[in-house]
């Protein structure tokens, strides 16, 4: 019996391996991300690992009885994107719920929620991430106009950057916000001048105040969104995510690897005020494997440019009574203490910052804290760096502080972000090529689901910045224009140095994983205004096609 056992191990074994065929990708314009071997016609791959890189003639050597052979015809095949800054759970719930982005007016807005509410009677509505930018008329939402369409099922949708939200009368009323009720730290319930009434609008903190009384997400349900946001990061090439992760979102990820349905390497970052916890578990900067890493934190350091809630050194162009909202935790002290704490038991910091000022003084943070604790690897971020002054990009080479940048937002606000601003200030608005001539390590991602998750759209963005109006056809403040090299780098190599990957992905080398795609244009010779037509047209991920158009 026992060598029976024996024998159907070994045949298993076997068999497994059998079916674990190499894969030869042969004529090809493999563009590499290797600065060494920066172009190829083929690669090799076996398991999940990249075994060749070279010649088709060379490759030929390599092709068995045991080896698929693909031949992309031509076909520009490069490393998979990683993208630096996702909120992929929550991606998940706005592909499975409503979806208001698409309204250009209030009478949009309100059709919207009105017939989603008939869909799902008796339910919260949440999320939706509506942009009144877009608008005819671009004042904020009230509370009335959600009346108008949902009075009698709580209402709580917030703007697309996250910052902002407006309730229904209703939801205020559950929530106990009333024209007594003051703002929190580092929030601001909006209320009518005239009347002191809440008009339904919540900005950063004050959003908390109708966060908890929602009902969470059901475990099941946030698997559900897990597996819709997969199965969009691989129609796109989305082969890696950096992820804004809490408890609940990586019960949701440990499932999915179990299962075998995980399609995509996650990098948790966990809320800086739960660090204690990870130090309990003695969790250290890139603790994990090769599927699902942690030891990374994120923070707030303010809010939004669309919110108004962005920190700056000046007041607000358009309200000259605002410099924006630095979060509480810096205004009690406790960001500095965190961060040093934290840093010394090895947890890679990152944080939100968005105005002028908030990135300074994450600069003034992460300086105190080389000076305080022993020296190490550390990779600082700056999530967002979007308003940076010009004395200020230099600081983030000389502490090595990572850029962690989301192009297409770029071209978003740069349709309305002066009239935030003013002139002056636009001029160091996502400097781009400051950066890089600085010597800073300047990756990309897209903040899905703030913004689209198509890595192809912050190419575009980074080698153009035409503005979605397109009223800026040679770009928005040209001058931080970038190149589609540069710009693959950091949607590639620079962001997984980022998350201490950089020896395991992010270009396709002998030794690295095999996450891959294949577009349907070279990206090296395209007209750069053609960019985001681009299609992926297969995904590689760990050695498997998972998707092909």
């Amino acid at each position: 019996m026992k060598q029976l056992v024996i024998f159907l191990i070994i045949l298993l074994s076997v068999n497994h391996q059998a079916q674990e065929m190499k894969k030869a990708f042969i004529n090809a314009k493999v563009y590499t991300v290797n600065e060494k071997q920066p172009v190829a016609e083929a690669v090799v791959i076996e398991s999940n690992k990249i075994i060749f890189v070279g010649t088709n003639a060379e490759a030929s050597k390599m092709i068995d009885s045991n080896t698929e052979v693909i031949d992309l015809k031509g076909k520009f095949l490069m490393p998979g994107f990683i993208d630096n800054h996702v909120h992929f759970i929550s991606g998940g719930h706005y592909l499975l719920g409503i979806d208001l982005r698409p309204a250009q007016s209030t009478n949009e807005f309100k059709t919207i929620l009105k017939d989603y509410a008939k869909q799902h009677p008796g339910k919260w509505i949440t999320g939706g991430y509506w942009n009144h930018e877009n608008w005819e008329v671009k004042d904020l939402p009230t509370k009335e106009m959600i009346d108008e369409a949902v009075a009698d099922q709580p209402v709580f949708v917030e703007r697309l950057d996250g910052h902002m939200g407006v309730a229904n009368s209703l939801a205020l009323k559950m929530a106990g916000i009333t024209k007594d009720t003051q703002s929190p730290e580092g929030g601001l319930i909006v209320k009518d001048p005239k009347t002191g009434e809440p008009t339904g609008v919540l900005k950063d903190n004050a959003m908390n105040l109708i966060y908890r009384i929602i009902p969470e997400s059901t475990d099941e349900e946030n698997y559900e969104a897990l597996l819709a946001a997969l199965n969009e990061a691989k129609k796109l090439g989305v082969t890696s995510v950096h992820d804004i992760t809490y408890s609940d979102a990586l019960k949701a990820f440990e499932r999915a690897k179990s299962e075998g349905k995980l399609t995509c390497r996650i990098y948790t970052r966990w809320p800086i005020s739960d660090y204690s916890w990870l130090v309990e578990k003695n969790i250290k900067a890139g603790s994990g494997d090769e599927l699902i890493k942690m030891g990374s934190l994120k923070a707030f350091a303010d809010g939004s440019l669309g919110s108004s809630t962005a920190w700056f050194f000046d007041k607000y162009h358009q309200d000259t009574t605002i410099f924006g909202l630095p979060m509480d935790i810096i205004t009690d002290g406790t960001m500095e203490k965190w961060c040093i704490d934290a840093d010394k038991n090895g947890l890679q910091l990152s944080v939100h910052a968005i105005g002028d000022r908030a990135n300074s003084y994450m600069l003034d943070i992460f300086e105190k804290v080389i000076k305080t604790n022993p020296q190490w690897d550390r990779r600082f971020r700056i999530e967002h760096a979007q308003h940076v002054r010009f004395q200020d990009v230099p600081r983030f080479a000389e502490l090595g502080v990572i850029a962690s940048v989301q192009p297409y937002h770029c071209i978003d606000d740069g349709v309305w972000a002066e009239k935030r601003i003013g002139p002056e200030r636009i001029k160091y608005t996502y400097p781009f090529k400051s950066f890089l001539e600085a010597g800073v390590k300047l990756c990309f991602g897209t903040d899905w689901y703030v913004a689209p998750l198509n890595p192809i759209l912050g190419l575009y963005a980074a080698v153009t910045r035409r503005t979605l109006d397109d009223k800026n056809p040679d770009g928005w403040i040209p001058e931080q224009k970038i190149s589609i090299e540069d710009a693959i780098k950091c949607y590639t190599i620079n962001s997984a140095y980022a998350a201490f990957e950089e020896n395991i992905k992010g270009s396709i080398e002998v030794g690295k994983l095999a996450d891959m795609i294949v577009l349907s244009d070279d990206l090296l010779s395209i007209d750069p205004v053609k960019i985001k037509d681009v299609q992926v047209l297969m995904t590689i991920f760990d050695g498997k096609i998972i998707y092909r158009k």
